[in-house]
């Protein structure tokens, strides 16, 4: 927990110096509750297990927003380097996000009140159905030929939707018919640099 703790500790010293040079920062109560939704925030971002959003909640169309990653475990984010581990995993995949070709404008999903989904990757179509555990986090996505295994977390811009290397690479590769090969690796790669790591989607209504 101390790697984690002091990454957390030090972007929470930041906010609230920042606050505080702007003068909104004069009472303790205040400035300590403020730093404990800053630690919950963070970690909020990067650890799955359930993250708060509701079955309703998920139902809408999601656009890609760029690359997201996150842990299994604190344990797992530990090992890995902390919350800033998890940064830098994100920014390593967008390189070959941007190979493969994937943007705002081709990459979205739309999930129905009705378990039924409608997608695409990299512009390639895909629907079928879902089943979504709001107590886990958990995700699979049927389509008639593949179920992909995933996790979602509630993020502050949206949600997350994210998936180990195997899934993933399914997603690009079989469902996403994405046919960069040297891309696909390097993003399974990415996600197999640290025991449960997860990667994948940020995405915003």
């Amino acid at each position: 927990m101390k790697k984690t703790f002091i990454a957390i500790l030090a972007a929470a010293t930041m906010l609230a110096s920042s606050c505080s040079g702007l003068g909104g920062l004069t009472n303790t109560s205040s400035t300590s509750g403020i730093l404990t939704n800053v630690l919950g925030g963070l970690l909020g971002q990067v650890l799955l297990g359930g993250g708060g959003l509701s079955a309703s909640a998920l139902v809408g169309n999601w656009q890609y927003a760029g690359p997201s990653a996150a842990f299994t475990s604190e344990q797992a984010l530990n090992s890995a380097g902390g919350v800033n581990a998890a940064n830098s995993l994100i920014t390593s995949l967008a390189p070959s996000y941007n190979s493969i070709g994937i943007t705002k404008k081709n990459t979205s999903f739309n999930f129905g009140d009705n378990n039924t989904f409608s997608a695409q990757v990299n512009g390639i179509p895909f629907s079928g159905t879902y089943a979504y555990n709001e107590q886990t986090g958990k995700i699979a996505l049927k389509t008639g030929q593949h179920t992909i295994n995933g996790d979602v977390i509630k993020t502050n811009n949206g949600i997350g939707l994210m998936f180990d290397a195997k899934q993933m690479t399914a997603m690009l590769q079989q469902v996403g018919k994405v046919s960069d090969k040297a891309a696909i690796e390097a993003v399974g790669k990415l996600a197999r640099s640290a025991d449960g790591a997860r990667v994948g989607f940020e995405l915003t209504h």
